[in-house]
């Protein structure tokens, strides 16, 4: 078997673990409910039997390091995940220590949105070009960039909130505690809250039908909208403009080659395209209108993908510019020469 990387895309929802190629290629994977209300040491732990269970299922892996993506905020270079409002019990955990001391092997963490857009630039959709932005749409609104081939950290890491751009002074109020933000206007979770305000109930709507009278969700907008009905569509064209203007707002700041949209509401993204592209033809300076914006193509593989080639192709364009270990980390755990978890001959 040839030279792999343990990936694991931690999530508030779920918790994904994967053996990937070079290639970026993923062998196998597995995943569990994240136990999020627990605590770090409790997911910690699942990180552990997750990678038992890869490796017990290819033995023979050659095994060379780490790779691991979780949701920001999160200090990339020191390895510390600081403070994820979806994972409870998480203040500054030192997570690259913890998990290098127990495996023995090098680790290297990124920002889940971060590794999605790795992933994308390196594999997918955005193959090829020199920078791109990815932006996931989804319960909430996250995003990652590739500038001049390496993802752009900013200060501490924590470059990018995409979502937590302010584009109207008006609305519901953000997660954050901010009004206006992109993904307070613009997240499926902002897509699905607008249903109940015009639907009531048992009132028969094809938009209550599918969501069999409970909570609607941007997949039932987008499910209503391909059979044309017209109050699924109105809010389709909403969407669009609002992701539009967001989408423009980020080719002013980064001036990618390339935007690539990820996330559940991608699924969507045939009938969401015309309006964010006239919107973008509307809004952006002409300079800028010319940028495609594409669909992603990993799905959810973009995450582990991205967080294993911070290993596999480490010192390559696309790996963070600064993200060493220490000799202790090198030599495995309590300086020892052979890793607590050895790669597999």
């Amino acid at each position: 078997m040839n030279t792999v990387a343990l990936a694991f895309d931690l999530g508030g929802t779920e918790l994904r673990g994967a053996l990937v190629e070079r290639s970026g290629d993923v062998i196998v994977r597995v995943s569990a409910p994240t136990l999020a209300g627990a605590g770090s040491e409790a997911v910690i732990g699942q990180i552990i039997t997750l990678a038992d269970k890869l490796l017990k299922q290819h033995p023979q892996a050659k095994v060379v390091g780490i790779g691991m993506c979780a949701p920001g905020p999160l200090d990339p270079k020191a390895g510390i995940v600081i403070g994820p409002p979806t994972l409870a019990g998480w203040h500054n955990v030192p997570l690259i220590d913890i998990l290098s001391r127990q495996f023995g092997l090098p680790v290297r963490l990124e920002n889940d949105a971060n590794a999605a857009a790795l992933g994308e630039w390196r594999f997918g959709a955005g193959r090829g070009t020199g920078s791109l932005v990815f932006v996931t749409v989804s319960t909430g609104i996250g995003g990652g960039v590739v500038a001049d081939g390496h993802i752009y950290h900013g200060r501490r890491g924590l470059a990018a909130e995409i979502g937590h751009m302010t584009i109207t002074g008006e609305g519901d109020r953000c997660f954050c505690g901010a009004v206006g933000c992109f993904e307070a206007v613009a997240s499926g979770t902002a897509l699905g809250r607008c249903q109940p305000r015009r639907l009531a109930p048992g009132d028969g709507s094809l938009l209550r039908r599918l969501a069999k009278d409970g909570d609607i969700s941007a997949r039932h907008v987008v499910e209503a909208a391909r059979t044309g009905d017209a109050t699924a569509r109105q809010l389709v064209e909403a969407e669009a403009r609002w992701l539009g203007i967001g989408f423009t707002n980020l080719l002013h700041l980064y001036s990618p080659d390339l935007i690539v949209m990820g996330g559940g509401l991608a699924n969507g993204f045939d009938l969401l395209a015309p309006g964010i592209r006239a919107t973008v033809e509307e809004r952006a300076m002409p300079a800028y209108r010319d940028v495609p914006i594409v669909p992603a193509e990993l799905g959810d593989r973009a995450g582990l993908v991205g967080a294993a080639s911070l290993i596999l192709w480490e010192g390559e364009p696309g790996t963070a510019l600064a993200m060493v270990q220490n000799d202790e980390t090198r030599s495995g755990a309590g300086g020892q020469d052979e890793p607590a978890l050895a790669p597999r001959a």
